[in-house]
């Protein structure tokens, strides 16, 4: 969007919020650049240029906007929108791969050269691989000056900084201030940490977000022992590169709150990045509403509970597990056989606040499970074995980089996967917006009623029309049942 200067131009004017992250404004006379809605007076058109990302602004010599702080605005819906290269590097650099492995090892888990995947990159976001990982590490190093009481060295290393003095360097560069004065500019109400390595964040999103369906759907399939909702909050485990941490989001009318404890603060760029992916909050409401309501059997579904989200996963492989543990039971069943293999193989943790006891069992220990000791038929046992046998030695990769048609044909190649297994997982753990559900019977009964096709062929047919946001529209759909997975808990 970022080379259509009158639009540009105009979302600026209007201060239009729905443009946050899709592209940053530099303005030429202050070398500062903004996100579209900052609330300062707009800059002559003339002295306007328009970058896809901040840290393209960051290349070009300009300085963070100190009021409305660019580096805080929801990421570009691209990224989640798109299965090419720069889109499945953009997912892997927002999960820290390039902290943590360097360009060679994105480049290896994209399957091209380094040369190409810096070319394309470059072409496409005017900044490379490492300038956007600097740009992720100097955001990261903000939040935790501003929102802990860590000592700045402590701060440099978790937020993957190599030297201290390239920490400060970089955020004086970034932000035209040291990291001391970024501190004492801080709010003082900032919320005190209850245990080591706690801390709380706003996740910010763009309006609308529909909650009921997003934490109902979440709550209801809670696993016990790695999930659960407790006052007003989701809570849950995660299994993170150096660690394991726990995370509490709230739902609120303009951010979510987000209270993380990490048994290794290296992890926060990666769990604040599962928790977003987690919670859909870099979609676009408005385009993918817009088109639904589009459809006339969809509209009322669509005015009544505007800017619903798909609940996805902080574990890929996890939810490919729980879909074949799904598979022809009830939610209270599933959840059942899913405790139990967390109860007989996940990683005891201690949880400060209690209820939460296990990390969810890695594909390692689930492959040497006997399948004799699981209480399921027969056939489904072999579907689970084979999973996650297949999941353990890499012959099937549902992480952000992979792709989602190679990936679901591989699914639908094992043993027992069906269109219903590989389409949930491709929605929910894969992150496919246009992943389509025809012959989930709570869809067929929504079709039924609101006077859609109820085959599935006569269904995918109508849906052509709602692409590319069919996930969505399953959201919408399931929302006619009155389904807990459909409801805020109370």
């Amino acid at each position: 969007m970022h080379t259509d200067t009158e639009r540009c131009v105009r979302a600026v004017q209007s201060k239009d919020a729905r443009f946050d992250g899709w592209f940053f404004t530099a303005v030429l006379t202050t070398r500062i650049y903004c996100r579209p809605s900052c609330p300062v007076v707009p800059p002559k058109p003339e002295n306007m240029t328009f970058y896809p990302s901040a840290a393209a602004c960051q290349q070009a010599g300009f300085r963070a906007c100190k009021r409305c702080r660019p580096d805080t605005s929801p990421g570009s819906p691209e990224w989640n929108l798109r299965a090419d290269l720069t889109a499945r590097a953009m997912r892997l650099i927002a999960d820290g791969v390039v902290d943590r492995e360097g360009v060679p090892g994105l480049a290896a888990r994209l399957g091209y050269s380094t040369r190409q995947v810096e070319r394309q990159l470059l072409a496409e976001l005017g900044a490379g691989p490492l300038a956007l990982a600097r740009a992720q590490r100097a955001q990261t190093a903000r939040l935790l000056i501003e929102t802990t009481p860590l000592p700045m060295a402590d701060i440099a290393f978790a937020a993957g900084f190599s030297s201290i003095r390239t920490f400060n360097d970089t955020v004086r560069e970034v932000y035209a201030l040291a990291p001391s004065e970024l501190r004492t500019r801080a709010p003082k109400s900032r919320p005190t940490p209850t245990a080591p390595g706690a801390l709380s964040l706003r996740l910010p999103f763009r309006n609308p977000l529909n909650p009921d369906n997003l934490f109902g759907h979440l709550a209801a399939t809670a696993v016990p022992g790695v999930e659960e909702w407790r006052d007003g909050a989701y809570r849950r485990t995660l299994r993170l590169p150096y660690g394991h941490g726990i995370v509490a989001l709230t739902p609120h009318p303009d951010h979510i709150a987000c209270r993380l404890t990490l048994s290794d603060l290296r992890d926060l760029t990666v769990a604040i990045s599962r928790c977003r992916r987690l919670l859909d909050l870099d979609a676009d409401p408005t385009a993918i509403d817009d088109q639904l309501r589009a459809d006339p059997l969809l509209a009322p579904l669509v005015d009544k509970a505007p800017g619903r989200r798909v609940p996805r996963t902080v574990d890929e492989a996890e939810f490919a597990v729980r879909a074949v543990l799904g598979q022809q039971v009830s939610t209270a069943a599933a959840r059942t056989h899913a405790a139990r293999l967390v109860t007989a193989h996940g990683d005891p943790l201690d949880d400060p606040e209690g209820g939460l006891t296990h990390l969810f069992p890695s594909t390692g220990a689930l492959a040497a499970v006997d399948p004799e000791t699981l209480a399921m038929p027969r056939t489904r046992r072999t579907t689970f074995t084979t999973l996650v046998a297949r999941l353990s030695d890499g012959s099937v990769n549902l992480g952000v980089e992979s792709d989602w048609a190679e990936t679901r044909a591989r699914l639908l190649d094992l043993p027992g996967f069906g269109p219903w297994t590989a389409d949930v997982i491709a929605m929910r753990a894969l992150g496919d917006p246009d992943a389509f559900l025809p012959t989930d019977l709570g869809i067929r009964r929504a079709a039924a009623e609101l006077g859609l096709p109820s085959t599935p062929a006569a269904l995918t047919a109508r849906a052509a029309a709602w692409r590319p946001w069919r996930a969505y529209a399953v959201q919408y759909l399931w929302a006619t049942d009155d389904h807990p997975i459909n409801f805020l808990p109370v």
